[in-house]
């Protein structure tokens, strides 16, 4: 059985430009700085956070800077995944630990830190208290497992871990 390889090549590179079509970032936004710059992207961000819309999107420029995985996400996956923490009001700082802004196999994702955790709890009303501290091996005398309560001996610590 012959096969018309040149037919099958040009049908090949048809699917392949039209992926890189797809994939081509736009005209003029090379970086994640660039897409900032545009108005339509300010205009997003001032829409969801308002008066700290500025500082958010500096935020934004400095987790890329400091993380050159990062830099090379796709910028538009980059403020993506900057957009869902905007729309949580949760700042992408790196050292509050609110939110994050990750690389994984060249795109950027969200990823909700402990601190955002709480933050969102907190902000629900349902809870009336919350914790996060470590406990150390011994420390912990008792926990109502209802209430969450905990009675901790931190002279009791039998290790540092």
């Amino acid at each position: 059985m012959a096969v018309n390889t040149k037919s099958t090549a040009e049908k090949l590179k048809q699917r392949t430009n039209g992926q890189n079509e797809v994939a081509q970032r736009p005209q003029g936004a090379n970086s994640v700085k660039d897409l900032l710059a545009m108005d339509s992207y300010k205009a997003r961000f001032k829409e969801v956070l308002g008066q700290k819309a500025p500082g958010f999107m500096a935020s934004i420029i400095n987790s890329v800077n400091g993380n050159p995985k990062l830099q090379e996400a796709d910028p538009r996956s980059v403020i993506s995944a900057a957009a869902v923490a905007a729309t949580l009001d949760l700042p992408v700082d790196q050292n509050l630990g609110f939110a994050y802004i990750v690389p994984y196999g060249g795109k950027a994702q969200f990823q909700l830190g402990y601190k955002g955790f709480i933050q969102l709890a907190m902000r629900s009303g349902q809870y009336s208290t919350i914790n996060a501290t470590e406990i150390y091996e011994g420390e912990l005398v008792k926990q109502n497992r209802l209430t969450g309560d905990m009675v901790i001996d931190e002279d009791a610590r039998t290790s540092d871990k």
